[in-house]
């Protein structure tokens, strides 16, 4: 099992990068989201300057917000700075496109962009959908290394439901999921299989295709609460973009919310629709993934800290990392809150990556 981390792009902060690589983090996947962070490809650029073997990609780009050759030449500048340990992930991208009040891309408009991006991301050429018209496009000056393609660049497609998970079978390396435990990861597995059956493709767990699950994770002292100050402030982030990205749900498509938030719906709709409708779409993923706002510190249950964090004790956290392995998952991404992740990456660093 590896364990990478997940990082808020921030032009900034690359030592966060550095150190994560030298406590044997395998991947830093820099998320995209151009409302709340810096620019990840800048972002990128500077971290492979100043790392040696971490591999490095996106997690994830968005497809709405970039057209295919746009992402595909960013990732190939990326590879020219960080050959070989290079990679792309990318998806849909419900808070890049929510939070400027647009839908991110349909099932139908997101397999067109993988079409032309597969073959983009390989330095051959791509159809180019214009409207009616198909434009065959290519990168026509790979040499003089202003882009690499010689050294592959994984294809990681982030998938939640179904069409998309069947999308990341047919035309992925790889698959970035949504999930923390063994029995969701393999119901994951199948829609992935099944996707890829499509074309006459067989994957199999651990062989030729690798999955990520998103998540957080705080090791847990002996005796602590799983809703204690310093759980909550470690991951309590985490919990929290779960609940925005419910809501989007809930608002857009009437999709109710799952279980573990049943118990603070009601009062977190009320606080969200206290604000504007023609600039809700800016409160809700307000501190997305990095802080909690004061006024959701209360929505911090600890059904809702678990549904979406790995939290538990040097020897529960083990276990189940095993127990995710076991069922076909290959590495868990860690983000954890901002102002706290040094402390959290050292943690995991000391206690879970030596003894995987």
């Amino acid at each position: 099992m590896d364990l990478g981390i997940c990082v808020a792009s921030h032009v900034g902060d690359i030592d966060y990068v550095v150190r994560a690589e030298e406590l044997g983090y395998t991947h830093a996947w820099l998320a995209d989201s151009q409302m709340l962070w810096s620019d990840c490809y800048a972002t990128l650029a500077l971290a492979a300057t100043q790392t040696n073997k971490i591999k490095l990609g996106t997690g994830v780009a968005i497809t709405g917000t970039r057209p295919a050759p746009v992402n595909a030449a960013g990732i190939a500048t990326i590879n020219a700075l960080a050959p070989g340990r290079t990679f792309f992930g990318v998806g849909a991208g419900n808070t890049a496109m929510r939070v400027m009040g647009l839908p991110p891309h349909r099932i139908k408009q997101f397999e067109q962009y993988l079409k032309t991006l597969v073959p983009l991301l390989r330095g051959e050429e791509g159809d180019l959908q214009a409207g009616d018209k198909s434009i065959p496009i290519k990168h026509i000056m790979p040499d003089k290394g202003f882009v690499n393609f010689k050294d592959p660049i994984p294809l990681y497609i982030s998938g939640f439901g179904p069409k998309s998970l069947a999308l990341a079978g047919k035309y992925g390396d790889g698959a970035i999921l949504g999930v923390n435990t063994p029995e969701t990861v393999s119901g994951m597995w199948h829609l992935i299989q099944e996707g890829a059956r499509e074309i006459n493709r067989s994957l199999e767990p651990k062989k030729n295709y690798y999955t990520t699950a998103l998540t957080s994770m705080v090791v847990l002292e002996e005796g602590e609460a799983v809703d204690s100050d310093r759980v909550k402030s470690e991951c309590g982030a985490m919990a929290m973009a779960a609940v925005h990205y419910s809501y989007d749900q809930y608002r857009n498509f009437g999709h109710q919310p799952n279980n573990a938030l049943t118990e603070i719906w009601e009062d977190y709709t009320a606080l969200l629709e206290s604000f504007p409708e023609e600039r809700r779409h800016q409160r809700i993923h307000e501190g997305h993934n990095c802080w909690v706002l004061p006024e959701e510190e209360k929505f911090l249950t600890p059904k809702v800290l678990a549904a979406s964090n790995m939290i538990g004790t040097q020897e529960e956290l083990l276990e189940r990392l095993h127990q995710l392995s076991d069922s076909g998952l290959d590495q868990v991404m860690i983000l954890p809150n901002f102002d706290t992740r040094y402390d959290v990456i050292e943690r995991v660093g000391k206690d879970i990556i030596p003894n995987i």
